[in-house]
């Protein structure tokens, strides 16, 4: 019986070894979001959980920060707005010093410096994702740093 228990104990850790995500998952996620995002695709917002919180960090012009906290259909519906706007004067973001940081098996944090491009302003970000148990992936938290002050009308 020990020997039963003992092999399927085994058994259990390779397969979790097989199974557990891996930091390099995580950077392709990434990879894959900028892509759609820098390309005005629509399959960004699918990238985000229904529950996913969502924050704007607005960077006052006194150089203090004030967050706005908003839910994933609040932001998806902005973000589409936006997509326009952003598509016809051609704005897309870079992004530097990306770091990934395991949480758990299934949960990685994806810190980076975001800089749109044709400007100076070099802005914090970082997004949680976690792999779903379909195996997809979806971002449960984000936060990006931005000047425009319209986002100060959703802090509370």
């Amino acid at each position: 019986m020990k020997k039963i228990l003992l092999t399927i104990g085994i058994l259990m850790s390779f397969c979790s070894v097989i199974y557990a995500a891996t930091e390099a998952d995580a950077l392709t996620f990434f990879k894959n979001y900028v892509k759609l995002a820098n390309n005005y695709s629509d399959d960004v917002t699918k990238l985000y959980a229904p529950n996913a919180k969502i924050i704007r960090q607005v960077i006052k012009p006194d150089g203090t920060t004030a967050d706005a906290i908003t839910n994933s259909a609040t932001y998806v519906k902005q973000l589409k707005i936006g997509q326009a706007g952003a598509k016809l004067r051609g704005y897309k973001n870079s992004y530097s010093n990306v770091k990934v940081q395991k949480i758990n098996d299934n949960k990685f944090k994806i810190s980076s410096v975001r800089q749109p491009i044709g400007d100076n302003d070099k802005l914090k970000t970082y997004m949680i994702i976690q792999k779903q148990s379909n195996g997809n992936w979806l971002i449960v938290e984000e936060l990006m740093q931005t000047r425009q002050q319209i986002f100060l009308r959703y802090v509370k």
